[in-house]
C-alpha cells in the first residue's frame, strides 16, 4: 500500500527517525541509492514559486537515478483547466510519484487521495514538512534537538509554525511561539500538539519574554498586507517582532538563528543577522536535499 507525506499526522516517531537516519547517510556519502529510480521520473507540480524546494528535488530524484519532470500551474492548469483528481490518477500512470507545491493544502490532499504514487507536500499553506525534517537534522547535527533545547519562534504562526507543532506530537521538544494577536498557528494543530502532552508549548505575544535564555530563535516572513485589517499596516503589527542583534541579545550567548528562505532583509530579519555567524540558513537550505532524498527513498522502497 502506497503511503504520502502530506504532513506529520500519520507518520510515528519510528518513520521519521527513519528519515533523520536515511538523511545523515546520504550527507555522509554512506549510502547513495544511486538506482532507486533508475528509469523512473518524478513529477513536481508547483503552483508557488521556488527555488530550493525545486532544485533541492531536482538534484536528489537525479541523485536516485530518476527523471524530474517540472509541471508549472500555467502548463496544466490544476482545478481550473483540469481537476486535481483527474491530473493525479493521469500523473499516476506516468510517474513513480508527486511532488506538490499548492496554494491550498486541500489540493495536495486530494492528490494524495487520488494518486496510486506516493505523494510528497513540497509546501502548502498549511504546513511544510519537509522544510522542517532539513531544520530538525541541521538541529541534530548541532546537538540541539530535543526538549532541553529552547526553540523560538518569532513572528507569523504560519505553515513552519504549525509543522513545528506538528512535529512536537512525534518528538520531546520546547517551542515558544511570539505571535501577534490574530496571527498564530492554526489553532486545530496547535490544541493537538499540546493535548499529546509530549513537548512544551508556549503561546506569547511579547517577543522579547519569548526569546528570553533562547538556544534557537526562528523566525520567516511575515504575511501580505491581505491579511490585514482595512487601512492596518503590515509594519505597525509586526516590527516588534523583527529578529535584530538587539533582540537576540536577551537569547543565550551561543543562541543560533533560522530562517527557511526566502528571506526579506530588512522585514523579519535584519541582514546584520541573516548573514551573522549565529546564522544557519545555509545548513538547513543543504539539508533539504538530503532529508527529500531520504523521504523518497522510505516511500519508494
Amino acid at each position: 500500500m502506497k503511503r504520502d507525506l502530506v504532513s506529520f499526522s500519520l507518520w510515528s516517531n519510528k518513520d521519521l527517525g527513519e528519515i533523520f537516519s536515511l538523511g545523515r547517510s546520504f550527507k555522509s556519502g554512506e549510502r547513495r541509492e544511486e538506482n532507486l529510480m533508475k528509469g523512473r521520473s518524478a513529477a513536481l507540480v508547483f503552483e508557488r514559486q521556488s527555488l530550493r524546494t525545486r532544485v533541492s528535488f531536482e538534484v536528489g530524484i537525479v541523485e536516485l537515478g530518476g527523471h524530474p519532470i517540472f509541471l508549472q500551474q500555467e502548463t496544466i492548469g490544476i482545478a481550473t483547466r483540469e481537476s486535481v483528481h483527474d491530473i493525479a490518477r493521469a500523473l499516476s500512470q506516468y510517474v513513480a510519484l508527486i511532488v506538490a507545491r499548492t496554494v491550498r493544502h486541500q489540493t495536495c490532499v486530494q492528490l494524495a487521495e487520488s494518486a496510486s504514487v506516493p505523494v510528497i507536500n513540497a509546501l502548502t499553506d498549511l504546513v511544510h514538512p519537509c522544510q522542517i525534517l532539513a531544520d530538525a537534522l541541521t538541529l541534530q547535527e548541532l546537538g540541539k534537538f530535543g526538549r532541553s533545547t529552547k526553540l523560538v519562534f518569532v513572528g507569523n504562526g504560519n505553515n513552519i509554525a504549525n509543522s513545528w507543532l506538528e512535529l512536537a506530537e512525534k518528538f520531546p521538544l520546547t517551542l515558544v511561539f511570539a505571535c501577534p494577536p490574530g496571527f498564530e498557528p492554526h489553532p486545530q494543530i496547535l490544541q493537538q500538539a499540546e493535548q499529546t502532552g509530549l513537548s512544551s508549548i508556549r503561546l506569547v505575544t511579547d517577543p522579547v519574554e519569548a526569546v528570553s535564555d533562547a538556544d534557537i530563535v526562528y523566525t520567516d516572513v511575515w504575511p501580505s498586507s491581505g491579511r490585514m485589517d482595512p487601512g492596518e499596516r503590515r509594519a505597525d503589527v509586526f516590527t516588534p517582532y523583527q529578529v535584530t542583534r538587539k533582540l537576540l541579545e536577551l537569547a543565550k550567548p551561543e543562541c543560533l538563528v533560522m530562517h527557511r528562505l526566502p528571506a526579506n532583509r530588512g522585514e523579519e530579519i535584519t541582514g546584520e543577522v541573516l548573514d551573522g555567524k549565529q546564522s544557519v540558513v545555509l545548513a538547513q537550505a543543504a539539508n533539504r536535499l538530503h532529508v527529500q532524498k531520504a523521504v523518497m527513498t522510505h516511500l519508494l522502497r
